[in-house]
């Protein structure tokens, strides 16, 4: 998802930084710059780094709530009996930029519910400053991760819930610039 913002976006003239995770996907826009990362620890740095001068900050990722504690370089072999791995939090990359978000500053996040998924997307968005968040859905088939196809909807901070049928993600990625578009004209 974030590679079809990234390049719908590019195409309407914007210039956008990209970060991202390990990916088969590949981009290339001359209004892109890419960066790749590998952790969620590097993902918060570059994100920082990048916005206080970004406009318009869109969190598409999907970072992983919890890193292991203790990692290992080498192969950890099976020993008899159970294992476990301690986790600790990641930083939540969303919760810390909505704390550093000035007044003419737009910040977008996604969400990826399975229970009261408007009611816990609208809590996410008042907590981490968002002005936007896009509620992914995985109770349809073809949404989600894995396919290029999604169903989104998207809520503003107003309270409007726009819902949108299941798309091609170049498709929903349109639909959510729109839907920003539309919220810095209007706010």
């Amino acid at each position: 998802m974030g590679f079809a913002l990234a390049e719908h976006i590019a195409n309407l003239g914007g210039f956008v930084h990209l970060v991202c995770g390990p990916s088969s996907l590949e981009i290339s826009h001359q209004n892109i710059n890419v960066v790749n990362v590998v952790s969620a620890e590097e993902m918060y740095i570059e994100a920082s780094n990048i916005f206080p001068k970004a406009d318009i900050t869109i969190l598409s990722a999907a970072v992983a709530d919890y890193t292991p504690v203790q990692k290992s370089r080498e192969k950890i072999k099976k020993k008899d009996g159970n294992f476990s791995i301690e986790l600790q939090a990641t930083k939540d990359i969303a919760f810390e930029l909505g704390k550093l978000k000035r007044k003419n500053q737009v910040l977008v996040g996604f969400a990826l519910e399975t229970q009261n998924e408007v009611e816990n997307a609208k809590k996410k968005m008042i907590k981490k400053n968002l002005d936007i968040i896009v509620l992914n859905s995985l109770k349809d088939n073809g949404a989600g991760f894995k396919h290029d196809t999604n169903k989104i909807s998207i809520i503003s901070k107003n309270n409007k819930i726009l819902n949108y049928k299941l798309k091609h993600k170049k498709e929903v990625a349109k639909d959510i610039v729109d839907r920003i578009v539309d919220y810095v004209e209007f706010q």
